[in-house]
């Protein structure tokens, strides 16, 4: 299933494992649009409680049969040969025209022009073992599907709204016990060119000896950058790798634990991840630029994502810029279990987790 990119044009000398790449064909997406506008009729919403009551069902009757298998695959896959990535390049056709001018931020988002999408997004993770949740740490509960756009007053952040400065590698919700087990990301827009960029656990030759302090609780993990943090989170402890010893599992943000300067990691904590962080910057993945209708799987234990600079709403073609509109991502996330986590969901909605940090929930709900 997983690629090889060869680092060396000239010898095969040297190797890396690859997210593996998937063409969609014209067959398979006309299959995945019409499923998706049949069941926009029949739904109204992507959010429609049936719909995603019956997802896998749906997943299963729709979905070509090729992707199904992969994507099967993919979910219950952990080996030493699993990325944790899988790009499916032209899933959809998108209108550019009818969705119109990017809005200035995520808030002023028109999510009717993203409905269709949304019941593709959540088919893809309906061939998997896991359902569609929304997090009310993300956003306060805002969807199951996030717009992830540019805004200019956050172009200097390390959120899904900055610009101007390298998103670093993480995982998704790294300070949640309950993160999502898997991310979608569709790109609906990326006029400007952007890379994602991609980090993989399974990229390192062995787990050897030299990281078994990564498995010790003894490393602060704070919320992300948008989020507030209490004085008692921050002495919040927990490992960055969990698991199997030698096929770990990965809960890891490299800027708020490494970059953020206010987080003071203990001396052990701040040695450990910087010896780390030297190996794995250079794992990270970044030669792929999606384009409209390309969707990015995600297994979030196993793979961190990010992406490069970039100027909003500018394109370089052969050194001359022109404007363009601003990028547009959707992200949607999954878990394969709830009944572990029924403490941290909304006693009338199981698919509504209200985990704040590391096992405490939000108290006001």
């Amino acid at each position: 299933m997983n690629s090889l990119k060869i680092l060396n044009n000239d010898t095969i000398t040297e190797a890396k494992l690859l997210p593996t790449v998937i063409e969609i064909t014209s067959q398979e997406r006309r299959m995945i649009q019409d499923a998706a506008e049949h069941l926009q009729r029949k739904y109204g919403s992507y959010e429609n409680r049936d719909f995603i009551r019956h997802v896998h069902q749906m997943a299963s009757y729709f979905l070509p049969e090729r992707i199904l298998h992969i994507a099967a695959d993919f979910a219950s896959d952990f080996s030493e040969n699993q990325y944790g990535a899988l790009i499916l390049k032209g899933l959809m056709d998108v209108d550019q025209e009818s969705l119109g001018t990017t809005p200035a931020n995520w808030q002023s988002a028109d999510y009717s022009k993203f409905n269709l999408y949304g019941f593709a997004c959540a088919l893809i993770h309906g061939a998997l073992p896991s359902k569609p949740v929304q997090y009310y740490s993300q956003r306060k509960g805002g969807g199951l599907i996030h717009a992830i756009i540019p805004d200019e007053k956050m172009r200097e952040t390390q959120t899904g709204s900055g610009s101007a400065t390298d998103l670093y590698v993480h995982t998704e919700d790294a300070f949640l016990k309950h993160q999502a087990d898997f991310l979608s990301f569709m790109y609906v827009r990326n006029e400007e060119q952007v890379p994602s960029t991609l980090y993989s656990i399974r990229s390192h030759e062995s787990i050897g000896d030299q990281y078994k302090p990564l498995f010790d609780r003894i490393y602060k993990i704070p919320k992300d950058a948008n989020l507030e943090t209490g004085e008692s989170e921050e002495e919040t402890l927990d490992a960055v790798l969990y698991g199997n010893n030698k096929l770990p599992f990965m809960r890891f943000d490299a800027a708020e634990q490494l970059f953020n300067p206010s987080i003071k990691q203990s001396d052990e904590a701040q040695q450990c991840l910087a010896e780390f962080w030297d190996e794995a910057r250079h794992l990270i993945y970044s030669d792929f630029t999606p384009q409209a209708g390309d969707v990015i799987l995600v297994n979030n234990h196993l793979c961190a994502h990010g992406r490069s600079a970039f100027r909003a709403g500018v394109r370089n073609i052969d050194g001359i810029e022109h404007s363009c509109e601003r990028r547009i991502m959707l992200r949607m996330m999954s878990k394969v279990s709830l009944i572990d986590m029924r403490a941290h969901t909304l006693t009338e909605d199981p698919f509504f987790v209200i985990e704040e940090h590391l096992g405490k929930n939000f108290q006001h709900l």
